[in-house]
Parts: C-alpha cells; sequence; structure tokens
C-alpha cells in the first residue's frame, strides 16, 4: 500500500490539498492552511463476501404516499426564538447558531435554558469557553441562577455524550461553542477543520439517536460567515445567526435554514441589564424617535421571513470636495445604492456624480429585499432637493433599470402593518395583486421613477427645486 503524504486543510473553507501553498484556491484566503493528519479508515467499515471484496446491505424502498405527521415541538418560553426556529424546537434536531462575540448567543441560549428547565425537562449547558463560575455569575446577572440547569465545562466530545447518556435523557442540549470542542478519534488540534467536522458529527449522531435536541454554538468570521467547514452548516437542521451593531441595544435572530419552519424568519429582541427581552412590536421600535420634519428620510414596509417591519431609511445628500464622491451604506447592499443611483441620474434626470451620498438603515436592521428600492429612491430625492416626505407614509417597490417600477410580493401584509402603526398613505407600484381598499390608506401608484422625482421635487423648496431641473438640462 502506498504511503499516505501530509494533507493541508484550508481552515477558512475546509479544501483539502497535497502541498502547502500560501493562498487557498477555493475561498482566496491566505496563509489558511495548515497540515493535519488524514483520517484513518474506518475498522470494519465494509462487509466482506466470499470473494474478498465488500458488500452492501439491502434496505427496503418507500413510495412518496403515506400518512405524515407533523414534527412534535418543544416550546423554548421565549415567543421571538419559537418564532425563528418554526414553533419551538424538534426532539432528535440539532441547531447551530452563529454571530459575533459578545452579540447576546450565550445569554439568549442560557435563558432559553433556564426556561425550559423550569418546566420539569432535563436541560444540559456545556461551555468550553468559560468556566462554570463565569456561567453561575452571568446567571445571578440575569436572575436565572434558581433554575436547575446542569452546568458543565467540558471539552472533549467522548467526555460529554458518556455523561448525557447516565440518567435522563435531556430534552436540550447546549454545547458553547463547536471550535471549542476535540475528539480523540482525530488527530488534530481543536478549532481546526477536521475536529470541528468530527465533533460536530458525534454530536449529531447522539441526537438522533436519542431525541435529545442540541443547539451548537459557532464563531464567526470577519466576513460574518460561521467559521470552519461548510459542511457542518448541511449536517444540521438549522442555521441561526444572531446580528446587532455594539451601538445599537436591538438583536436580530435570523433564520437562514431550517429544515423544519420557514427561512428567513427572525426574531427581534433588547439588550436590558437584566439579558435579552423580546420586542413584540419591531416596527414600533425601529420608528420610534424619528425627526419627521427632516429631509433625507422615507419610511419602508419591509417583510423579514413572514413579519412585514417598517423601519425608517436615512439619505444625506452633500456636495463633494474629492475627485471621486464618497459611497457610504449601512444596513443595505452597496451594489444596489449604486444601480438605484444609476437609474435615478438616466431616468428621473438627476445629477448625483458630484455628489456625496450617504445611507443608513435606522435601528441597526440589515435589508436584503428589492422592495427597498422605492423607499431609498424617495429619501435620496428627498435629501437631494430638501423636500420633507410626508410624515405618515410608507413606500415600497422595486426599481428596474429601465426606470419601471415593478410589483413585489406581499402588499396586502405591508399595509395592514403600515394602518395598524397609524400611517395614513402609501406609495407604491402601479401594477401588482388586487388588495382592496389598502386597508383604508391612501394610495399612490406609480409606475416610473421619473413621477417619483417629479412629485418629490415639486414640494421642494423653491430655492433647492430648481436643482434638479436646472443639472437634468447640462
Amino acid at each position: 500500500m502506498a504511503k499516505r503524504g501530509p494533507t493541508y486543510i484550508c481552515q477558512a473553507c475546509g479544501a483539502v490539498y497535497h502541498r502547502w501553498q500560501g493562498k487557498c484556491d477555493a475561498c482566496g484566503t491566505w496563509s489558511s492552511l495548515s497540515e493535519e493528519a488524514q483520517a484513518a479508515p474506518v475498522p470494519g467499515g465494509g462487509r466482506p463476501s466470499s470473494g474478498g471484496r465488500a458488500r452492501g446491505r439491502i434496505f427496503a424502498l418507500e413510495s412518496l404516499k403515506g400518512e405524515t405527521q407533523d414534527a412534535p415541538r418543544i416550546v423554548s418560553g421565549i415567543a421571538e426564538l419559537d418564532r425563528v426556529t418554526g414553533g419551538g424546537f424538534v426532539p432528535g434536531s440539532v441547531l447551530l447558531i452563529g454571530g459575533d462575540p459578545g452579540i447576546g448567543k450565550s445569554t439568549l441560549l442560557m435563558q432559553a435554558c433556564a426556561a425550559m428547565a423550569m418546566t420539569g425537562r432535563r436541560v444540559v449547558y456545556v461551555s468550553g469557553e468559560e468556566s462554570t463560575g463565569q456561567v453561575r455569575l452571568r446567571a445571578q446577572r440575569m436572575g436565572l441562577a434558581e433554575a436547575p440547569v446542569d452546568l458543565a465545562a467540558e471539552t472533549n466530545i467522548e467526555d460529554i455524550i458518556a455523561t448525557l447518556g447516565q440518567g435522563e435523557r435531556p430534552a436540550l442540549v447546549v454545547i458553547d461553542s463547536i471550535q471549542t470542542m476535540w475528539s480523540s478519534e482525530v488527530e488534530s488540534a481543536p478549532g481546526t477543520v477536521t475536529q470541528v467536522r468530527g465533533s460536530a458529527q458525534a454530536l449529531i449522531r447522539y441526537a438522533k439517536t436519542s431525541g435529545a435536541c442540541m443547539i451548537l454554538v459557532g464563531h464567526v468570521t470577519k466576513d460574518g460567515q460561521i467559521a470552519g467547514p461548510r459542511v457542518v452548516e448541511h449536517m444540521v437542521d438549522a442555521v441561526l445567526s444572531f446580528e446587532g451593531e455594539g451601538a445599537h441595544a436591538f438583536r436580530i435572530l435570523r433564520g437562514q435554514k431550517n429544515r423544519f419552519g420557514a427561512t428567513d424568519e427572525i426574531g427581534v429582541f433588547e439588550m436590558t441589564g437584566a439579558g435579552l427581552s423580546e420586542v413584540s412590536n419591531p416596527s414600533a421600535l425601529f420608528l420610534a424617535g424619528r425627526d419627521q420634519d427632516a429631509p433625507g428620510a422615507a419610511v419602508l414596509a419591509s417583510i423579514e421571513g413572514t413579519r412585514p417591519v417598517l423601519v425608517e431609511i436615512q439619505a444625506l445628500v452633500a456636495p463633494s470636495a474629492l475627485g471621486t464622491p464618497r459611497r457610504a451604506v449601512v444596513g443595505w447592499e452597496n451594489s444596489r445604492l449604486a444601480m438605484v443611483l444609476a437609474v435615478l441620474e438616466t431616468h428621473g434626470g438627476l445629477k448625483l456624480g458630484q455628489h456625496d451620498v450617504y445611507l443608513n438603515v435606522a435601528g441597526g436592521l440589515r435589508v436584503g429585499e428589492p422592495a427597498a428600492d422605492l423607499a431609498v429612491a424617495a429619501a435620496l430625492i428627498s435629501s437631494l432637493t430638501g423636500a420633507i416626505l410626508p410624515s405618515g407614509a410608507v413606500h415600497f417597490g422595486e426599481i428596474a433599470l429601465s426606470g419601471a417600477i415593478r410589483p413585489v410580493s406581499v402588499a396586502a401584509a405591508r399595509l395592514r402593518e403600515a394602518a395598524k402603526l397609524g400611517f395614513e398613505s402609501a406609495v407604491l407600484p402601479a401594477a401588482g395583486a388586487d388588495i382592496g381598499d389598502g386597508n383604508g390608506l391612501k394610495l399612490r401608484r406609480l409606475s416610473h421613477v421619473g413621477e417619483l422625482v417629479a412629485e418629490i421635487a415639486a414640494s421642494a423648496p423653491r430655492a433647492r427645486s430648481r436643482q434638479p431641473a436646472a443639472q437634468a438640462d447640462r
């Protein structure tokens, strides 16, 4: 048998190479390759036949027809967390939650463990980063010290699984974090791709065989992706991302993958001195304290998962003293902003090439749907002309490269949320599904971005309202 040579694995994406090189060809990361021992073949993995070759076991095949039952759920006691997971934890499922350091992952999971433990279920919290004393201090600060949660500080996977097998089967197991775990069956350092993959596989196998729900906490890279091999995200049943800015008190739990529920669902929390508190009405929270008499602010009626959320889009357009104007975006895509600016210049008659443009989604929410195009365009036009948009109006619609305003989905739910919060009118695409009376809102339907420019510029102060027309004549 030929001797196996060294194997180099990229710690960012998990690509395998047989010789070292400075840059990973798969993900483009520099100095991320490290030498790791190859996994030994599994003893007894094949069944030798009389000819000496391994043969498989024949299993039965089934048809698509048949009775199906909804997966049973274990309610965590935190409504926003249950919303993202699809109604609660499914026994035997494995969840992976990631987020920036200090964002509140351990705080949220400690609150969920305490809430479930108070219902009489066995809950185990295994920390690989902190000692039991540090975890107890956090629980005391949040007033959860009396919750009957089984606590341990351990990193060896074989010891953890052996301990979990003693006594009553746990309903929930939290591993904080998967990057600190290591298995004696894998010849590699803790935190490497091989160890993370092997440890996750052992924990997933235990969850599937025992019926316990497993939550794995994962570190993130500087790009916001969960560290470790991408295959771990495919192995688990759900991937949750905990988002937020350090300067804001709001935290958003977003579902990126869920085999037992909808994806892209969000749960909103607010960081307080006693931990994370649920926000049942995020629209009112994101719109609180907005300046209704300032130009450059438009309210977007957005959809996050199945939940309508109203958020303020803030724009500042100012003359630039630089040869290359600045384009700064927080909470939205840079490429999407560049497209909207190009459409406004080409089809709206505005000249923004000599202006700095700053765009911000208030409250720390990250918006990714194209329906924000119309609200962004309205905020940009308002800031450039000095016109103040009506405070009781919401905007939503997708802008095409031709300048046409295209319809978006779930318009009725957006209007219903706006009416519930006291808004009086809505600016939306002319085409789209029938929405009836629009929940009592005054609807302003637009078919082209030029109509939006003309409408906002007409309400601008006279000294600045000439600016778009004068620039368009150049």
